[in-house]
């Protein structure tokens, strides 16, 4: 096996925010994982940091996951190391929860003169006018409706 191109070196106070996040029920098993790797590579440890097979086979993880691990923890912190990284390019929402009540209540009220049923550019012309957005698709529409199990109509 190569020489380990990362060491980790735990301060004592972070080594205690590690085996907090450890032993946290409250936390995902991904992020469990991670922290265990961290803790059994600590070169600070009595006995060393275990080799990476020995880490595998405690944790039940692949070779790479704990490499990553301690190249993560190397270059980028403790933070990146445990944890999962922000999405970059998430989209804000189109409507938000007032919108959506008010799409919800609309939908759920009788259709207008005329109509025999609500239909989705209806809805969307209805939250435009309200002033609640400044345009929506209606796919938006759509999708919100879905998501609170509704159909217009």
């Amino acid at each position: 096996m190569p020489a380990r191109k990362y060491d980790v070196v735990l301060s004592e106070e972070q080594r205690k925010q590690v085996e907090i996040v450890a032993r946290s029920s409250k936390r995902s098993e991904r992020e469990r994982k991670r922290a265990k790797i961290l803790l059994l590579t600590d070169i600070n440890r009595e006995d060393g940091g275990l080799l990476d097979a020995d880490i595998c086979e405690e944790v039940k993880v692949c070779a790479v996951t704990v490499e990553q691990v301690r190249r993560r923890f190397a270059q980028k912190g403790l933070e990146a190391a445990l944890y999962r990284r922000e999405q970059a390019n998430r989209k804000a929402r189109k409507l938000d929860g007032r919108a959506e009540a008010f799409l919800i209540a609309t939908t759920c009220s009788a259709p207008p003169d005329g109509q025999k049923r609500w239909t989705l550019s209806l809805l969307q012309k209805g939250l435009i006018e309200a002033g609640y957005t400044e345009g929506v698709s209606h796919e938006t529409v759509r999708q919100t409706l879905k998501k609170m199990n509704l159909s217009p109509g």
